[in-house]
């Protein structure tokens, strides 16, 4: 049963994602790629602040990465700069295997890639996303 609810939401992020449009005037716009398979995405940040008010992303890719990042964008939208990157850290071990049951919970929507890890040719195009926003956000 929840495999079927994990599998329902990477097919909805991939199918209708809430977040893959342009972003007039990003303060942060960076492009990531994942050589490996082809997935290439610009993530467009817009900066109040300390404080993500707006997060889109464009590109093509396979579907978890679309998904990935589309679930992203909505989990650190209204974060700031340092709530994004206790994220992306948490989901970064999450994807290698080392969380705890709290920080699941903390990935809410994230947490569907969990099983991710068991296979190591989709590793890279479920972390594009969350690499591109932390190289982002850390300059």
């Amino acid at each position: 049963m929840a495999d079927n609810f994990y599998n329902e939401v990477l097919i909805e992020h991939n199918i209708r994602p809430e977040f893959k449009h342009s972003l007039t005037c990003p303060t942060i716009c960076l492009n990531g790629v994942n050589p490996s398979c082809g997935d290439d995405i610009t993530l467009n940040i817009k900066m109040d602040g300390d404080i993500i008010s707006e997060i889109t992303f464009e590109g093509m890719g396979c579907a978890i990465s679309q998904a990935s990042a589309d679930i992203m964008a909505g989990l650190v939208t209204g974060r700031t700069k340092a709530e994004a990157l206790h994220l992306a850290d948490i989901f970064d071990r999450m994807i290698k295997g080392d969380i705890s049951e709290n920080e699941l919970d903390e990935l809410e929507e994230a947490a569907a890639l969990r099983d991710i890890s068991h296979m190591p040719a989709r590793v890279k195009c479920a972390v594009l996303g969350w690499r591109t926003l932390r190289e982002g956000l850390e300059v």
